[in-house]
């Protein structure tokens, strides 16, 4: 039955009849003996919302014009009467034929209310059924031909057995229903003619508007009375459910109540015999304990409180463990234990040197750091930034700046993380919730002034969830990372004292608040020399012992290791270097473990027998003497490389084409150096040369086609190339450039100069071109390096010309630097930062197997 009662609003019953629970019925099966005499001719009025039955009463809310003037005319005339029909869609504000159902009920107009807002209230009586034959006339109102429909009735037991069944269905919902009062089930036993009790059930059922449309267009009242019981069963179910969740909430409030009454009766008892329950003992337990701890004076006090709050808590409650965890977290962190520094200067750059040859800049800093801290022991800690490509111990590192210091070591890594509650925790409100990775690392470590490692920092992710690198900005912030705040604790943590270092391979996808924070510190890669050291003072020692090798059961010859180095890696750092040392040892290891000790020389001759065929040729093999190939070179996040630009001409119309998957950057510097040899063609070809690219088109490409490419420095190289295919000169193989140009010719400075140098160097070229501005930058190359090359620096295109396409040299006993000034001096001095201006194939390049 409908249990919901609701006022008449104008909103809901625009010429709709109200889904009134309070419908009554009007004398039930007597009253439709004395039914007065339908008209064949009807007033029509459509409602919204609602479907009116015969022998139930119903306020019907009226506010378009159309219905005032019917009700008026219904109201003046003798009958009284009108029919009443209900919309197929509520919305459509001025109904068709066509809009309307066709069977509806004769009513009855009891009384008419007329409000001030100028809307009208109606009582009527729904009286009998009656199909609407046609509309007669519509204006100023409908009116419409109607038929009465007589309910079709067979008396047999089943319609007795659905009687009796509906209203027992019916009485069940009754005493289901709070909101439903006792007097209807007397109302109900007054009802005898079936077709008024399927009516009357029907009218009181929470039902859609098309399921009530339904039962008053069955007249068959055993259909009807089956349809009312099928959905009165389902009622009942519904109810019945209810009624069990509403049983068992009482029984747990009840229960709750009734623990809580004699937890305090108990509480009572104990006071009297001066005894403490397990929860006063688990709170004066933790109020102990929080008195060793020296918390700080806001976060004692937040302590205090939660725990006052704690005891007031009933122990089954759910909020009391995620209180207990909270204040176990509160106890368990550092706030006042620390490690001394060890400042024993000397000490720590042995130390240094130990673990990590050269790597003097970063070693430099630290001492810094160490003098610092010992004149100025509350000093803020550095947070320092190790830039580098992969492999050139940029973690290692940290672990051997901890060991320097005296300091516990943390490593958290960045890669991949995307929520920002990794950072800054959850709130305590989630079930589930812990701090984040920094406060956790830190109680793990049980120090509050770690060496923190923030590895990966350029690969830090950002979803829906949050964005982690602003997070980090407060952490990273030496003016406020002393009150960092977790979204777990709510209460300050100083992290002042912890020194945090970052790790990176690439500088750009660092965000630039977040760059800002950190002291940059770059790493750049090994030459063959360093590479050299490293494996005798660590990577062969290192892996003879992980891999159950005695130092005498293996030797490697100066020679293998020099190809180990240069034919089986190519890398910036030494990581694939020692994997590579380690399959050697692996070989080694399987030989003497199945015959016998003995020991074991690598040679170059058999270097082969171990680890296979090299697994590199040499860039020297692939540079070509041919017209309109050139070497470049870049830097990538993996350490700098040499790239090849070709280009070549076939008939056509004087275009430019572009491949190898460059990027939008690198097709603008093809596009300034395709311009401007067509713009001074004598100047650049020769006095006697006419226009080349007449009837021409150039295609330019960048070998290695997977791997993406960008950037403004191999503007040089391109031009080389076209000059070279036009003039049919080849390029010096020896040579390689680098520099971004302009429409005027002159070579402007670019970035990662060190890191192209060493690529270069490893590639063995020995005479390397670039920018006049990028001649300050040598000082960061190494000594050994730049003894082995000779550099030229140059202003304009046409220094480069004269070099690159010029006869090489003979041999010098030594290499110089070359200072060519026949071009202009007023280039601009605009300088780029590193990393961002050279042509960057990405760190992917490695499946081309060019690093």
């Amino acid at each position: 039955m409908n249990q919901d009662s609701r006022a008449i609003t104008p909103e809901d019953t625009q010429d709709s009849g109200v889904s009134s629970p309070v419908e009554l019925p009007i004398g039930g099966g007597p009253a439709r003996d004395v039914t007065p005499v339908i008209p064949d001719i009807l007033p029509l009025l459509p409602i919204r919302n609602s479907v009116i039955f015969p022998g139930t009463v119903m306020p019907l809310g009226v506010n378009r014009e159309k219905s005032k003037r019917l009700m008026d005319a219904v109201l003046a005339s003798e009958s009284k009467m009108l029919a009443v029909v209900t919309q197929k869609n509520p919305d459509i504000e001025e109904p068709t034929f066509d809009d309307i159902y066709r069977t509806g009920v004769a009513c009855l107009v009891m009384k008419l209310l007329r409000m001030r807002e100028g809307g009208q209230n109606a009582i009527i009586h729904g009286l009998v059924r009656v199909r609407i034959e046609e509309l007669v006339q519509t204006e100023p109102y409908w009116t419409a031909r109607v038929t009465v429909l007589r309910p079709e009735v067979v008396d047999n037991n089943e319609l007795e057995a659905l009687i009796h069944s509906v209203r027992s269905g019916s009485q069940r919902v009754i005493e289901l229903s709070p909101n439903i009062p006792d007097e209807a089930v007397n109302v109900l036993s007054t009802i005898e003619d079936p077709s008024a009790l399927a009516d009357f059930v029907a009218a009181n059922l929470a039902e859609s508007v098309e399921e009530r449309q339904d039962l008053l267009e069955t007249t068959d009242v055993l259909e009807r009375l089956k349809k009312v019981n099928a959905r009165l069963v389902q009622r009942i179910d519904v109810l019945e459910i209810s009624k069990k969740i509403q049983d068992q909430a009482r029984s747990q409030i009840e229960k709750s109540q009734r623990e809580y009454f004699l937890q305090e009766q108990l509480k009572a008892i104990q006071k009297e015999l001066g005894e403490l329950d397990s929860r006063q003992a688990e709170a004066e337990e933790l109020r102990q304990r929080a008195k060793k701890v020296k918390m700080p004076p806001e976060v004692d006090a937040e302590f205090n409180r939660q725990l006052e709050r704690l005891e007031r808590l009933p122990q089954a409650s759910p909020e009391y463990s995620v209180s207990r965890d909270h204040l176990e977290w509160l106890l368990s962190l550092p706030w006042s234990s620390g490690t001394k520094d060890n400042l024993d200067i000397n000490r720590a750059a042995e130390i240094l040197d130990q673990d990590h040859y050269d790597l003097e800049r970063v070693k430099k800093r630290i001492l810094e750091f160490l003098a610092v801290r010992k004149l100025q022991p509350a000093g803020r800690g550095p947070i320092l930034c190790l830039l580098g490509p992969p492999g050139v111990g940029k973690t290692s590192l940290g672990q051997s700046i901890a060991r320097a210091l005296g300091r516990k070591f943390l490593r958290m890594s960045l890669g991949g993380v995307r929520d920002e509650a990794d950072i800054r925790g959850h709130r305590r409100t989630y079930i589930g919730a812990m701090p984040g990775r920094i406060i956790q690392d830190i109680r793990a470590a049980g120090s509050n002034n770690p060496v923190f490692m923030l590895d990966e920092v350029d690969k830090i992710g950002a979803d829906f969830r949050g964005d982690p690198s602003s997070a980090l900005l407060e952490v990273l912030d030496p003016e406020q990372n002393r009150n960092f705040v977790d979204h777990y604790l709510g209460v300050p943590f100083d992290l002042s004292k912890v020194l945090f270092i970052g790790t990176a391979n690439w500088a750009d996808p660092i965000p630039a608040p977040l760059r800002d924070r950190m002291e940059v510190i770059d790493i750049p890669g090994y030459t063959i020399l360093e590479k050299t050291k490293i494996a005798r003072r660590y990577l062969i020692l290192r892996q003879v012992t992980q891999n159950g090798l005695q130092a005498d059961q293996l030797e490697i010859t100066d020679e293998a290791l020099d190809d180990l180095i240069g034919n089986y890696t190519r890398e910036a750092g030494v990581r694939n270097l020692e994997r590579e040392i380690a399959a050697v040892c692996r070989v080694a290891a399987a030989d003497i473990a199945r015959n016998g000790p003995k020991t074991h020389k690598v040679t170059r001759e058999n270097l082969a027998d171990y680890i296979g065929p090299a697994r590199f040729v040499p860039e020297a093999a692939l540079r070509a003497g041919v017209p309109g190939v050139v070497t470049g070179m870049a830097y990538t996040p993996v350490g700098g490389e040499i790239i090849f630009i070709e280009a070549t001409s076939m008939p056509g119309t004087g275009g430019l084409i572009l491949t190898g998957q460059i990027g939008n950057v690198m097709r603008e510097s093809a596009q300034a150096a395709f311009s401007l040899v067509r713009s001074k063609p004598k100047a650049y070809l020769g006095k006697n040369s006419k226009n080349p690219l007449r009837g021409l088109d150039v295609h330019i490409h960048v070998p290695a086609g997977a791997v993406p490419k960008d950037g403004p420095s191999a503007g040089v190289a391109m031009f080389t190339s076209l000059v070279s295919l036009l003039s049919n000169k080849a390029a010096r193989v020896d040579v390689a450039m680098t520099g971004e140009i302009t429409l005027r010719g002159i070579v402007l400075p670019i970035g990662g100069v060190k890191e192209k140098v060493l690529a270069a160097h490893r590639a063995g070229i020995r005479t390397i071109i670039l920018p006049k501005q990028n001649e300050k930058d040598l000082i960061d190359i190494h000594d050994e390096v730049r003894q082995q090359i000779t550099f030229h620096f140059v202003e304009t295109v046409e220094e480069v010309i004269k070099i690159a396409l010029g006869k090489p040299p003979g041999k010098t006993a030594k290499p110089r630097v070359k200072h060519t000034a026949t071009g202009s001096n007023s280039s601009p001095s605009k300088r780029l930062p590193a990393g961002r201006s050279g042509s960057r194939p990405s760190a992917s390049r490695r499946s081309s197997g060019r690093h």
